[in-house]
């Protein structure tokens, strides 16, 4: 189809509807996350209102979702203006009356043969609404029902999950509260910590946020905790802390006792986790920054450790519902370097566990040569670890999710980010005869 002008020269230059426009066009360059984007134009743009940042990111985030057949619809060198418009057209069903101001006449001509526009039925890539080579893993584990219930599922917004702070406050008071202040608010069916919000309101400026009665996580990465299940007066590591969300997680189940180490790569990650377990009221998390994971001071730690989570860096495929951009910025070929520096990470981690302690390895992601693969492949090379049924460890904590021996969430099936977990146990020394 014929190009018309782009975002910069949108009637409403500065509307939220060109500024929508202006952000995707940085985000559709995939050189950055879309979430990095969208924090900066808004730190730049600080007038916006609430409404005009909700209206901007969800427009954003419902284009990268959907990118696949708006450029079907809107062709494939369509413009980030151009494919705007064909989502708020088709995707959000607007009116021609609601375009105007914000289209030029022809832009309003165009957008008349794009709501005419009927697509053949196309691939199961394009049904689906991902890369051809996503879409063909994916056809190894599941059947093509699966592949689409899986990625209609991923192509839907998460909703705003909590996790209570058990050191500051109990579930049903922070439920009370929040619903006292007008908030639609109900347990996480899965989760004994978790709350489920129905809309996503800003949450920063709450004062149960800013108390640490509260954090946001996905109900999903709440379950890894309970994985760990991590007792007071441990010695624990979280191998791969990041920002710290499961960290603080494990240090809340540990009663603040014990130690517990986060380890990350990244200064700037480590540096949030300090200000939030303060506000967390955390007093045994020890934020690490590592070179990599053959650090020399990991050496101290090695056989010692109770428990070690290592929730690996990965393709992040799981979390589509909150990060569509990753479907097109990652590639094979990133997922095969990811793959050997999963490897490596596992190896190392497994050395700090002592003789019968427990190590869960994990990943938020889809693809099963970062699941099984990797686990399999350490378990054959380290016979002194053997599993641990991730179900029978969740029942006894009241968990009831039918998952198998290795965890495995879905956002079809459990309403979470994609999740996989192994529990794993390093053997305990014969006992002298």
């Amino acid at each position: 189809m014929k190009k018309t002008r782009n975002a910069a020269a949108a009637p409403d230059a500065g509307g939220p509807v060109a500024q929508a426009a202006r952000v995707l066009g940085i985000v559709l360059a995939f050189e950055h996350p879309a979430d990095a984007v969208l924090s900066r134009y808004f730190r730049e743009h600080r007038a916006l209102g609430q409404r005009d940042r909700a209206f901007i990111a969800e427009t954003v985030y419902s284009v990268l979702r959907r990118l696949r057949w708006l450029r079907r619809l809107a062709g494939s060198e369509a413009s980030p203006w151009q494919l705007l418009l064909a989502w708020l057209a088709r995707g959000e069903g607007w009116a021609m009356r609601q375009f105007e101001g914000i289209a030029s006449v022809g832009e309003t001509r165009w957008i008349e043969t794009v709501k005419a526009v009927s697509l053949a039925e196309g691939t199961l890539a394009e049904r689906a609404d991902l890369p051809d080579w996503l879409c063909e893993r994916l056809l190894t584990v599941h059947d093509e029902a699966g592949v689409l219930r899986l990625a209609h599922s991923l192509n839907r917004p998460a909703p705003l999950d909590l996790r209570v702070n058990i050191l500051k406050a109990g579930r049903d008071a922070v439920l009370a509260i929040l619903r006292a202040d007008g908030f639609e608010a109900a347990p996480s069916p899965l989760s004994p910590h978790g709350i489920r919000l129905a809309a996503k309101p800003a949450l920063q400026k709450h004062a149960l946020f800013l108390d640490g009665s509260f954090e946001v996580q996905d109900e999903g990465s709440q379950i890894l905790g309970f994985l760990v299940q991590p007792r007071r007066g441990e010695l624990v590591v979280d191998f791969c802390a990041g920002a710290g969300g499961k960290t603080l997680h494990l240090g809340a189940l540990m009663r603040s006792s014990g130690r517990l180490y986060a380890f990350d790569v990244a200064e700037k990650r480590l540096a949030r986790l300090r200000a939030r377990q303060a506000r967390a009221g955390l007093s045994n998390v020890h934020p690490m920054l590592l070179a990599h994971e053959h650090d020399a001071r990991l050496k101290r730690l090695a056989g010692k450790a109770d428990r070690v989570l290592v929730d690996a860096p990965c393709s992040g495929l799981g979390t589509l519902r909150r990060n569509p951009d990753l479907k097109w910025r990652q590639t094979p070929a990133a997922i095969e370097e990811m793959v050997a520096r999963q490897q490596a990470i596992l190896a190392a981690a497994a050395r700090l566990l002592r003789p019968g302690g427990r190590l869960v390895y994990a990943t938020c992601s889809l693809l099963d040569e970062e699941n099984d693969g990797i686990v399999d492949a350490f378990l054959a090379a380290h016979p002194e670890f053997a599993s641990l049924s991730a179900e029978e460890i969740l029942t006894r904590q009241g968990i009831a999710l039918a998952t198998g021996e290795r965890l495995r969430l879905s956002p079809p099936i459990h309403e979470t980010d994609g999740f996989f977990a192994a529990v794993l146990e390093r053997a305990a020394p014969a006992p002298l005869p």
